[in-house]
């Protein structure tokens, strides 16, 4: 065993892509890429900055001597100086040019950006996926009558397949607000020790137009539509937050899942799946746990909890910038995108393997469903002659019966049985029974449905139809 502490988002349950997003290798290419960037975008304004300097620093993005950076950030007691050092070993033309004019807002802040852009659209290709896998799950269990439930007591029915329309129409929020963040998320651009491009302003001798050109030529080159138009040394903390904010709405989607399905299965209506040796429990061998479940739930929390951190961080940024946003966001931003990653390829991995029992779901709708028929039986004993208002107090005398039987005795629900009986009530059981097919109950249900899923879902899949992510095995 190693004898060194490792996060369980990284041992255990986040996807190798999200993984490799948020490694040293990616974060610190990115700087190098921007510093390669920003040399690239003086250089072509008329700052005198060799060609090979760029070749230089173009060949070396991202052959990273971690232990030469560690010895530097051990001398110099700086990250950023540290690998801005180890650059200019590999690129020694350009060694006196890297980071020319800029603070080291410039690499950190603009490479967090990129990294939780792209760490969005690896979560929204998630989403999607997990919409496909949903809607065919929705579609085969569409007309498929089960109890609907109230304040957790049962209610009129609903089917299975409305039921997963819930779920997907909480999906389909979080995707347009995925959506809304990646388009509108800007870069911080080149700002400038405090923000206002001095020393830049400085280097192109007073020439504002050049400054503006150079802020727009190094987005362009990283790949953004905009940077923030003002900054301190840093960009507004509120970005994180609004970030972080589509992630904490993710992990709620999916801890209402979670809960929906820990109780499916304690009612045996439907679990989540369970593989050929896995073992519920080391002492009750016939144990099948919602393991799965269980875990989005966990992992939700913690989601919920850190996600808080980031309007907390940015309330407390006086004036230009503080330093103590420097370690939470380290914690906070790259576990967020761990946990939801996490999250989203568990729920993947129940929803495409879900075990429904029918007969189950049948029998639990059926011990219920007479007393939802009240109206209907009603109208049968008015029917055949009947009183309606002798025919209401004979159903409420029976039903409570009936209700109370079925707790204090542990029989089926035999409601039908005690109003066919009563001479008051006057309607053969027969004729009562064929009152009550669940799919009358069920209402529009199944017709929803299909709504749903060609009206909403289908038009969200087909504008991310280039969305596209490897499927993770869950690995315990």
């Amino acid at each position: 065993m190693s004898q060194r502490y490792s996060s369980p988002l990284a041992e255990r349950y986040a996807s190798t892509a999200m993984l490799e997003l948020w490694s040293p290798q990616t974060r610190y290419g990115l700087w190098r890429r921007l510093w390669l960037a920003l040399a690239t975008a003086e250089q072509q304004l008329g700052i005198d900055i060799p060609a090979a300097a760029l070749t230089e620093m173009a060949g070396h993005l991202d052959d990273i001597d971690f232990a030469k950076v560690a010895d530097y950030e051990r001398r110099f007691r700086h990250d950023v100086m540290a690998h801005v050092h180890a650059f200019g070993d590999v690129a020694p033309t350009a060694k006196g040019v890297i980071h020319l004019g800029a603070t080291s807002a410039y690499v950190t802040d603009n490479a967090d950006l990129i990294l939780m852009r792209r760490g969005l659209e690896l979560l929204r290709a998630r989403v999607v996926s997990l919409l496909r896998t949903l809607g065919g799950f929705a579609e085969q269990w569409k007309a498929f009558p089960c109890l609907g439930y109230t304040h957790l007591q049962s209610a009129q029915p609903t089917t299975v397949g409305k039921r997963a329309t819930l779920w997907m129409q909480d999906l389909l929020l979080d995707l347009d607000e995925l959506d809304r963040r990646i388009a509108t998320l800007p870069l911080r651009g080149v700002k400038g020790t405090t923000g206002t491009q001095a020393s830049f302003l400085d280097l192109f001798k007073g020439d504002h137009a050049k400054v503006r050109e150079l802020d727009r030529r190094v987005v362009d080159a990283m790949g953004f539509a905009r940077s923030i138009p003002v900054s301190g040394q840093t960009y507004s903390r509120k970005l994180d937050a609004l970030v972080l904010n589509p992630l904490a709405g993710v992990a709620a989607s999916a801890a209402k899942f979670a809960s929906d399905m820990r109780m499916l299965q304690a009612f045996g209506e439907i679990e989540e799946p369970f593989e050929k040796d896995q073992i519920g429990s080391s002492a009750m061998a016939y144990k099948r746990n919602p393991m799965r479940a269980e875990r989005i739930n966990s992992l939700a929390r913690f989601v919920q909890a850190i996600t808080p951190t980031a309007d907390a961080t940015h309330s407390v940024q006086y004036f230009e910038r503080t330093l103590d946003d420097s370690a939470i966001r380290r914690l906070a931003i790259p576990e967020a995108f761990l946990a939801v990653d996490a999250i989203l390829i568990l729920w993947e991995n129940i929803a495409g393997g879900l075990e429904v029992h029918p007969a189950r779901i049948a029998r639990r709708l059926n011990d219920e469903l007479p007393f939802m028929a009240t109206e209907t039986l009603i109208v049968r004993a008015v029917e055949a002659g009947g009183d309606r208002q002798v025919a209401h107090e004979v159903i409420r005398r029976h039903s409570i019966a009936a209700a109370r039987a079925m707790k204090d005795e542990g029989i089926a629900n035999d409601m039908l049985e005690r109003l066919a009986a009563d001479p008051e009530y006057g309607v053969p059981i027969n004729n009562l029974r064929a009152a009550l097919d669940a799919r009358a109950f069920t209402g529009r249900s199944e017709r929803q449905v299909e709504e749903f899923i060609a009206e909403e879902v289908a038009p969200a899949l087909a504008r991310h139809a280039g969305a596209a992510v490897a499927t993770e095995a869950v690995r315990v």
